[in-house]
């Protein structure tokens, strides 16, 4: 598994191709404002 492997999303990354593993687009889009809010709470 790594670089030349189609079956790892990786590896569909070097070759350029699309699969299950590395879709067209993507399932989930980011909501606008999400990552800014996790890391800007304090713990």
């Amino acid at each position: 598994m790594g670089k030349g492997d189609r079956k790892t999303k990786r590896g569909k990354i070097v070759l350029g191709t699309y699969g299950k593993l590395r879709p067209k687009r993507g399932k989930f889009k980011l909501r606008p404002g999400t990552v800014k809010n996790a890391e800007s709470k304090p713990k």
